[in-house]
C-alpha cells in the first residue's frame, strides 16, 4: 500500500486538526479588531498604532508564503506545519507579554512568519490527504477554520477580552497553537509532496491581465472590508457606547451571516456565473458600508446592516476564485496560490487607509472609504472581462485572417484541373 493510499484511510481527523489550526491563525488575525482600544490603552499608544501590527503581520504572510513554498518544497508537510505553529506560538507569546508597542509589533510579525508556513501548506495538504472524489469536501472542512475564525473566534475573543482583558484570548490562542504543534506530526502524517514549481512558473500567471484583474479585485475587496472591520470599534461606538459585549454581538452577526453567504455563493456561482454573482456580492458590500454611517445611532439597525454586510462580504471570494480557475484551468493552482498573497496585501494596506480616513473625516468617513475601495474592486473585476472579450475578438480576427490568407494562396479547383 502506497503512502497516498494510507493517507486516505485517516483523513477526517487530520482535516479537523488542520481546520482547528486554521481557526487559531485566523482568529489571531481578526480578533485584534475587537480588542484594538484595550490593547492601545494597555500599551500606552493609539488604536492606529496597534492597527499597524495587522499591516506587519499581513505583509509578512504575503511575502513569506510564496517564498516558503519555493525554498522548502521537499520539507515534510507535517513538519513544516508544526514548525509554523511553533513560530506562531513564540511570536504570539512575545506579543501578549509586551508592555510597549515595539515589542508587540515584533511578536505579531514573527507570528506572521508562522502563519505563512501553515496556511498554504494546510490548504494543499487538505487536497492531498483526500481521495480525488472528496477533495472539495476536504478543502471545505479545512477552509471552515478560517470562516469560523471570523464568525465565532473573533467575536468570542472580543467578548472574552472585554471581560478578562485582551491578553487572555491571545494567550488562549498561544496555548492551543502549542498543543497543535505537538499533535500535527502524529496526526497529520504521510502527506504527499507536490511537484516543485520554479519561480518562473509561479510568476507566469501574473503576466496575464485576465488573472491580474481578479487578483486586484481580491486585494481591493479585502482592503475595503478590513478598512471598516479593523476600526469597527470606532465606527460603531455611537451604537455600542464602547461596550465590548455589544461590539462582539455585531461581529457575531456579521460572522454568522457570513457563513450563510459562503454557503450560498457556490451554488449561485455555478448557476448564474462568476460575473453576476460577484457583481451582486460586491454591490452588497458597497451598499452596506455606504449605509452604515446613517444607522450608527441605532444598535438594532447596525446589527441588520452588519448581517447584510456579512452575507455579501463572504460571498465575494467564491466567484472571484471561480473566475481565476476559469481563465486558465490548467494554471489554476498557480493562479490560486497568488490569491492568498493578494488577500494578505489587501489586509496589510487597510490599517493605514482606515487610520487616515479616521483622522481626516472621523468615524463616519471610514465606511465611506471602504465602500469606495470596494467600488474600485468591482470596476477592476469587470475590466478583466473586457480584456477577455478583447483578447477573444483579437484571436477571432487572427484566425479569420489566417483562413483568408490560406484561401488566397491555395489554388482553386478550376486551376487544379487545368
Amino acid at each position: 500500500m502506497t503512502s497516498v493510499e494510507q493517507s486516505y484511510r485517516r483523513p477526517t481527523l487530520s482535516l479537523l486538526v488542520l481546520a482547528l489550526a486554521m481557526f487559531v491563525v485566523g482568529t489571531n488575525a481578526f480578533v485584534i479588531a475587537g480588542l484594538l482600544p484595550d490593547i492601545a490603552d494597555s500599551l500606552n499608544t493609539t488604536p492606529t498604532g496597534v492597527s499597524y501590527s495587522i499591516t506587519s503581520y499581513s505583509l509578512v504572510v504575503a511575502v513569506a508564503a510564496p517564498l516558503i513554498s519555493v525554498l522548502l518544497p521537499r520539507v515534510p508537510r507535517a513538519l513544516l506545519m508544526a514548525a509554523g505553529l511553533a513560530v506562531f506560538a513564540i511570536g504570539g507569546a512575545i506579543a501578549v507579554s509586551a508592555t510597549g508597542l515595539p515589542v508587540f509589533l515584533i511578536g505579531r510579525t514573527l507570528s506572521g512568519i508562522g502563519g505563512a508556513a501553515l496556511v498554504p501548506t494546510a490548504t494543499a495538504a487538505a487536497a492531498a490527504l483526500a481521495r480525488p472524489s472528496q477533495r472539495g469536501r476536504a478543502l471545505a472542512i479545512v477552509g471552515a477554520g478560517f470562516t469560523l475564525a471570523t464568525a465565532v473566534g473573533s467575536p468570542f475573543g472580543t467578548a472574552l477580552g472585554g471581560i478578562a482583558g485582551w491578553r487572555l484570548p491571545l494567550w488562549s490562542l498561544v496555548g492551543i497553537a502549542v498543543v497543535l504543534a505537538v499533535a500535527i506530526p502524529f496526526v497529520v502524517r504521510d502527506v504527499p509532496l507536490a511537484p516543485a514549481a520554479s519561480i518562473r512558473q509561479r510568476l507566469a500567471p501574473l503576466a496575464d491581465l485576465r488573472v491580474l484583474a481578479p487578483l486586484g479585485t481580491t486585494l481591493l475587496m479585502i482592503a475595503g472590508f478590513n478598512i471598516v472591520y479593523i476600526f469597527s470599534a470606532s465606527v460603531t461606538h455611537a451604537s455600542t457606547g464602547g461596550s465590548g459585549t455589544l461590539l462582539a454581538t455585531l461581529l457575531l452577526a456579521y460572522g454568522v451571516a457570513g457563513v450563510v453567504g459562503n454557503i450560498v455563493a457556490g451554488p449561485l456561482t455555478d448557476r448564474f456565473g462568476s460575473r453576476l454573482t460577484a457583481i451582486v456580492a460586491l454591490g452588497g458590500q458597497i451598499v452596506a458600508l455606504a449605509v452604515l454611517p446613517f444607522v450608527e445611532s441605532s444598535f438594532v439597525a447596525s446589527l441588520i446592516v452588519f448581517a447584510v454586510w456579512g452575507v455579501a462580504a463572504f460571498a465575494i471570494a467564491i466567484p472571484v476564485q471561480h473566475r481565476l480557475v476559469t481563465v486558465d484551468p490548467e494554471a489554476a493552482a498557480l493562479s490560486l496560490s497568488w490569491y492568498s498573497t493578494a488577500m494578505y496585501v489587501g489586509i496589510a494596506i487597510a490599517p493605514p487607509i482606515g487610520s487616515a480616513a479616521l483622522s481626516l473625516g472621523g468615524a463616519e468617513a471610514v465606511p465611506a472609504v471602504g465602500a469606495a475601495v470596494t467600488a474600485l474592486a468591482l470596476v477592476l473585476f469587470l475590466l478583466g472581462y473586457a480584456v477577455s472579450a478583447r483578447m477573444a475578438s483579437a484571436s477571432a480576427r487572427t484566425r479569420a485572417t489566417a483562413v483568408a490568407s490560406r484561401s488566397a494562396t491555395e489554388p482553386s479547383s478550376l486551376d487544379a484541373s487545368m
